[in-house]
């Protein structure tokens, strides 16, 4: 690819669901490949990558806590989902010849190492992609908390959010047919809106640290190097 990337150093925010594909539960290794091979053509355009990714595929801690559990206990279950969902992406992306570390928030050293900043950063020197799971190792924080702190410690220029859809719409497109689409948002926008991009606390710490979010579709096969290059449909959300 000719193209210049637009970024220099970024965090790919993927949901758990992006992995399931079309099954109801679980991982689509077919579909953990595709993104890892989208990764891939990011790496060899020279971006370092940082990846957040969900759970919501394997357990969501809400779940346990709407049904009159712990809420506590549920988000553990859930960190553990996104160490699970992490493993399996580190997989792929090794298929393909990407060195990659896991670093998790919670200690699992039979496992994986665990997260510091200063990890992060050696990491990142040697041209490894590395996947932060765990969350943020606390309670009460969602993955979408997670990819705006990790993002903000390893110095990502841009937040790369892949969702189900190609951008940020007034409301679910897939449900409300004259959903309108949005090109470009201030963070300030997102959240006076209450627009289901991110949840507040993420979108806030973005806005914090000057950090751009940009909305694209996960399922589109080498989507995310076309967006790095400033091509592709997206929805940009930055103050500057």
């Amino acid at each position: 690819m000719s193209a210049k990337p637009l970024y220099k150093r970024v965090l790919l925010k993927a949901s758990g669901e992006a992995l399931m594909g079309s099954q109801g539960f679980g991982i689509d290794v077919a579909v953990a490949d595709r993104i890892a091979a989208d990764i891939a053509e990011a790496r060899a355009m020279g971006v370092e990558v940082g990846v957040v990714v969900g759970g919501g595929n394997i357990f969501r801690g809400v779940a346990v806590a709407s049904k009159g559990g712990d809420r506590v206990t549920g988000d553990h279950m859930g960190m553990l989902a996104t160490i699970i969902n992490a493993l399996a992406l580190a997989t792929s992306l090794r298929k393909q010849n990407i060195d990659t570390v896991v670093l998790s928030a919670i200690a699992m050293p039979e496992i994986c190492e665990s997260f510091s900043q200063r990890a992060t950063l050696y990491h990142l020197s040697l041209g490894r992609v590395v996947i932060f799971a765990g969350g943020t190792g606390n309670p009460f924080f969602t993955t979408d908390s997670a990819a705006a702190l990790r993002a903000a410690e390893m110095g990502a220029e841009a937040i790369f959010k892949g969702t189900q859809v190609d951008g940020i719409y007034s409301a679910d497109p897939k449900k409300d047919p004259t959903a309108t689409r949005f090109e470009r948002l201030t963070h300030s926008e997102v959240l006076n809106k209450g627009l289901a991009v991110m949840d507040i606390a993420a979108v806030a710490l973005a806005r914090e640290n000057s950090i751009p979010i940009i909305v694209f579709s996960i399922h589109e096969k080498g989507g995310f190097a076309e967006i790095l290059t400033g091509g592709g449909r997206a929805t940009i959300v930055t103050d500057n």
